[in-house]
């Protein structure tokens, strides 16, 4: 195995040691480099023994660092340095399987790639894992490692994520324990499949398993309208998600009692809001390491938020602007800017809830909600001197929604400034009383 040298920093430890674009990288002091982490692992050394392949002959070359943590200067072609793992589940709940046809190639792509997990957080099944990949996690000690369990039951793992292998990668979690790997566990819970007794099952099991499990996260399937011949599911009703909530309640009660009064497993916001719940408060959700997953997103919101707002002085503010958002924040936004109107005199603000027209009502959070959505639904108001939307909204690039419209084509449309605003509460509040940087 050899990845190719696309690049070399101009005075770099690369270029100095004659490295050359074209190159292709095997080894560092001894060991293969498969990858992107191999070699960021390996060259976190003072002394270095590159062995290279140049116009097919193999070139050896030293590097001597001042500081084992300096950077070589080598560029790849990928950030990985090579392809991205698919998965390899054909899932029931798959998110991915819902989309309609006719988007951008990426949306279809279904990542589970233990890099992405270690650079970015993304959450992989265990099930994509070969032996060299355990064995260097392990080695590495690369952690925390995000990962879907879904369930600790093997024979229903196998049955829900359709992979003959699933029930059995489950035994990963054991070896990354024993060996000290810190892991953030995430349950999607199905109506019926995986909840009741099964998920009792599952949070115990996982339990066995702490500290090395940092954390669980129960979310609900999310299901769109695009489910023709897919496995039938449903969402969760009021009463079935409060159960959710009352299982991992009972739960954490015993656990904490053993544990010194820690929270192993959260309920996502989302059960709260399907079981018409009071939201727990921030303390209670520790460091937030289920963020992503929407567990604590609006405890931790409301409270910077508010936390900005007791800190800001009061004073005359002369705003009339339109707050945009999906169902499941639609009520917390609502509230926290009726405290923003009281406290900040000729401060005006509708909080208006987007219902997602596109993926289906099922759908309620505003990562999914897509340009024509806004446009449709905010285009006959009367929307004052802005709109702000979550920019959660919007794909990684920044500028553009799942549908492709952009920030800029949304804004003409609706014939008014639009400003995408970050996932923070004392963030929110500035651009509430002072707009959008433009």
């Amino acid at each position: 195995m050899s990845v190719i040298v696309e690049k070399v920093c101009p005075a770099s430890y690369g270029e100095k040691a004659g490295i050359s674009a074209g190159d292709e990288l095997l080894k560092i002091n001894n060991h293969e480099i498969f990858d992107v982490l191999d070699y960021r692992f390996y060259i976190q050394a003072r002394k270095l023994k590159l062995e290279l392949l140049r116009n097919g002959e193999n070139v050896v070359t030293n590097i001597r660092k001042s500081d084992e943590y300096a950077d070589i200067g080598l560029e790849f072609k990928t950030y990985l340095m090579d392809k991205q793992h698919s998965c390899k589940n054909k899932c029931v709940f798959c998110f991915v399987d819902q989309m309609p046809k006719g988007m951008r190639d990426t949306l279809y792509f279904k990542d589970d790639d233990s890099r992405m997990s270690f650079l970015f957080g993304n959450y992989i099944t265990l099930t994509g894992l070969c032996e060299r990949e355990v064995q260097r996690i392990i080695d590495m000690h690369i952690s925390p490692i995000n990962i879907s369990v879904h369930t600790m039951n093997p024979k229903l793992r196998v049955e829900m994520m359709k992979n003959s292998f699933a029930g059995e990668s489950l035994k990963i979690l054991d070896r990354f324990s024993e060996n000290g790997i810190d892991m953030n566990t995430q349950i999607v819970l199905c109506p019926g499949l995986n909840d009741g007794d099964e998920l009792r099952f599952s949070l115990e099991e996982l339990s066995k398993l702490s500290p090395s499990v940092k954390s669980i996260a129960a979310v609900p399937v999310g299901l769109t309208k695009f489910r023709d011949g897919l496995y039938p599911l449903r969402t969760y009703t009021k009463e079935e998600a409060e159960e959710v909530i009352n299982i991992i309640d009972e739960f954490n009660a015993h656990y904490s009692f053993y544990n010194g009064g820690k929270t192993l497993a959260y309920a996502s916001d989302e059960f709260y809001l399907i079981a018409e719940r009071e939201l727990p408060e921030a303390d209670y959700y520790g460091e937030f390491s289920q963020l992503d997953n929407g567990v604590g997103m609006c405890a931790l919101l409301k409270e910077e938020f508010l936390d900005a707002l007791e800190n800001t002085k009061s004073k005359a503010v002369n705003r009339n602007i339109t707050v945009a958002t999906g169902y499941a924040a639609h009520r917390l936004l609502s509230s926290l800017c009726k405290k923003a109107e009281e406290k900040f005199p000729g401060l005006s603000i509708n909080v208006v809830n987007i219902k997602n027209d596109f993926f289906g009502d099922t759908v309620t959070v505003a990562g999914l909600i897509t340009g024509a959505d806004f446009i449709a639904q905010l285009k006959d108001l009367e929307l004052g001197d802005e709109v702000l939307i979550p920019r959660v909204s919007l794909r990684n690039e920044g500028d553009k929604f799942l549908d492709d419209i952009t920030i800029e084509e949304l804004s003409e449309e609706l014939n008014v400034k639009v400003t995408p605003v970050e996932s923070n509460g004392a963030v929110f509040l500035d651009v509430i009383l002072n707009g959008g940087a433009d």
